[in-house]
């Protein structure tokens, strides 16, 4: 349920959680989804208007924003996005959005859309790809990082949350039937890369 994740992740902040300042054999740890082979994948400049699905505190965010010229951040975590905006305060091209990518209505398209580590909480994932793609600018690009755990079920710090795990396969199957192809897969010791494109 939407509300678990909610309270999973508001949770997490209230713990003092934030990825931002982890110690470096952490930062490495989480590398192992989306470090550089992600950040790579991205083809960042100047000119590029992006989105993070799943922005959380800001992790990633921190790395791109500086490198685009305009950055957008949406998650579902009201707590969370309030600790990002307090993160990523000094950055004068950040726009963050609290709410859900499955219902929120976009009034602009992206030339770089994102996401690590947040497919594994949406059910339907054909219908969050196809919104993806209608998100992205012609010769777009969206680059997701899926994690390779087959687990049913997230459990940290005494709460037990449903996901919905991801397959190679059945990404491939919705991202090819949204109208969409994949450039590139990468793969990473915890991650599998979709490097996927918009027609010019």
């Amino acid at each position: 349920m939407k509300s678990d994740i909610i309270n999973h992740y508001d949770s997490l902040t209230d713990d003092n959680n934030d990825p931002v300042f982890d110690p470096q054999p952490l930062t490495e740890y989480m590398d192992k989804w989306d470090g550089k082979t992600f950040l790579d994948a991205l083809t960042l400049d100047d000119t590029k208007s992006v989105l993070e699905i799943g922005v959380g505190t800001g992790r990633l965010a921190l790395k791109v924003a500086p490198q685009c010229k305009e950055f957008y951040g949406i998650d579902i975590s009201p707590k969370t996005i309030k600790k990002a905006k307090n993160n990523l305060q000094k950055l004068d091209n950040v726009s963050l959005i609290c709410g859900d990518i499955e219902d929120y209505s976009f009034d602009r398209g992206f030339d770089v859309v994102y996401s690590s580590l947040t497919f594994m909480h949406i059910k339907n994932k054909k219908a969050i790809i196809d919104k993806i793609s209608h998100l992205m600018t012609r010769g777009g690009r969206f680059v997701l990082s899926i994690d390779k755990s087959q687990n049913q079920f997230l459990e940290y710090g005494g709460r037990k949350i449903q996901i919905y795990p991801d397959t190679v396969e059945n990404i491939e199957t919705c991202v090819l039937s949204s109208g969409l192809r994949i450039i590139e897969k990468r793969e990473t010791d915890f991650a599998h890369i979709f490097v996927i494109a918009k027609n010019p």
